[in-house]
């Protein structure tokens, strides 16, 4: 139960956070540029609290649904553009009025809510390479036999330092630049006995999107070497009646060296009623057991035990001085904003499942887990969800800051607004295609709680 109130706590703040961030975009541009703004809103329903501005001209709102926000300008829906709402309006106000604002402002304010999303994220990753974070070396602890990675001379304990002259400092960093080498040369510059050594590797082109796949050790064959441990044992379950206990560090699986999680599952997958051996390591004595993993409803090999795993080399605290922390900010952005963008059309072509979107679920679940890891981690996910947010709202679908800029250079070419029954069409369309992506997103969420 207080998982799932810290869980919780964490998601709404993370939304409602990102969504003040946007929604403030459209307003201090909108009261730069001199439109009048009626309503400001933080979350949909009914109102929490409220108050009015200095000037009395705007209501800012703070409401018990915090899914959403809104910024109402006069003007701005179609029902006050019509012949029959102006003339109520005094002149000042028409003046003022966002429909009769030049295209330009009408389209800065809103780009603005996205622009204000990219801010927060530069800003975010920078504060992220002030405070330092824990990364896991580019240390090598286990190159796999005859891999590309072993011919081309990379050995254990070798520090990878750079990729194409391009400095890594953490392992996830060096995974990111090598899925942009699938298909291609590269050479990295490694650190051996207090020597620089250049190594040139080539990395096949793979039936799998490398987004999808640990380049490093499903292509390169080499890893920072993980220490497999067992977290928990079920009781009455196949590592119990092997004689499995909470603590034990499995080494070997069957005569093979057990470098990281993904490859024992997948071994102890492949063996359903099948006896395995395993070498465990128990305090500081090697124990040589045999399971035998029981069949699920899949018919895949099951132990029952909770796992856990670190690198050999543990993790290493990386803090940027001033300089590098504010390029951090604009170059991971600009990496978020082009991976986002990469994904999403790969999506859209199908080379990527849209299985893997993720919904409010999945970002709550995501929320509550940076929570708990700590602050720079959970600044870490509200700068990847804002760039998101700031991706997906400058695509151009009616309905969202995007589709209201397609509309704006389409009036600016015609000269001439589009007719209201248009608007109303499309922004229908919109509106459909919008739930029905949070539906699907949703689904997702809900098919992989009862998947496990």
């Amino acid at each position: 139960m207080i998982e799932i109130l810290h869980t919780s706590l964490a998601f709404i703040v993370a939304i409602a956070l990102l969504i003040a961030v946007h929604e403030y975009g459209h307003f201090s541009m909108a009261r730069r540029l001199g439109i009048k703004v009626e309503k400001f809103s933080i979350g949909f329903g009914p109102a929490l609290f409220s108050w009015r501005s200095k000037d009395e001209e705007v209501l800012y709102v703070i409401a018990a649904i915090p899914l959403g926000g809104y910024v109402k300008m006069l003007g701005e829906n179609p029902d006050e553009q019509g012949d029959g709402a102006q003339p109520e309006l005094s002149e000042q106000d028409r003046a003022r009025a966002f429909n009769n604002q030049a295209i330009w402002k009408r389209a800065a304010v809103a780009f603005a809510g996205p622009a204000y999303n990219f801010l927060f994220a530069i800003l975010a990753y920078m504060i992220i390479g002030w405070l330092g974070q824990a990364v896991l070396p580019t240390i090598v602890g286990h190159i796999t036999p005859a891999s590309i990675a072993e011919q081309a001379g990379l050995h254990v304990d070798d520090r990878i330092l750079s990729i194409e002259q391009q400095p890594v400092h953490s392992w996830q960093q060096m995974e990111e630049q090598l899925k942009h080498k699938v298909g291609s040369s590269t050479t990295l510059q490694v650190s051996r006995d207090d020597h620089i050594i250049d190594l040139n590797v080539h990395l096949p082109s793979q039936d799998k999107d490398p987004l999808l796949m640990n380049i490093s050790d499903q292509v390169l064959g080499f890893s920072p070497g993980l220490i497999v441990r067992i977290d928990g044992v079920m009781d009455g379950s196949a590592a119990q009646l092997g004689g499995l206990q909470e603590g034990d560090i499995i080494k070997q699986i069957n005569g093979w060296p057990v470098s990281n999680m993904a490859q024992l599952i997948e071994q102890i997958k492949a063996k359903p009623g099948q006896q395995v051996n395993l070498i465990v390591q128990r305090e500081h004595a090697l124990m040589q057991l045999r399971v035998t993993p029981a069949a699920d409803q899949n018919k895949h090999g099951r132990l029952g035990v909770k796992l856990a795993s670190q690198a050999i080399h543990g993790t290493e605290m990386y803090r940027m001085n001033l300089w590098e922390g504010l390029s951090y900010g604009f170059t991971r952005t600009w990496e978020m904003t082009a991976l986002t963008l990469n994904v999403f059309g790969k999506m859209v072509t199908s080379a990527i499942s849209p299985d893997n979107l993720g919904g409010p679920i999945a970002i709550a679940q995501l929320a509550g887990k940076t929570a708990e890891m700590g602050l720079v981690y959970f600044i870490g996910f509200l700068a990847l969800i804002s760039v998101n947010l700031g991706v997906l709202n400058l695509l151009p679908i009616p309905i969202l800051d995007g589709g209201l800029l397609l509309y704006l250079g389409l009036e600016k070419i015609t000269g001439k607004p589009l007719p209201p029954k248009v608007l109303e069409m499309t922004q229908m369309i919109g509106l459909i295609l919008i739930i029905s992506l949070m539906v699907f997103a949703f689904y997702n969420d809900i098919s992989r709680l009862f998947r496990g």
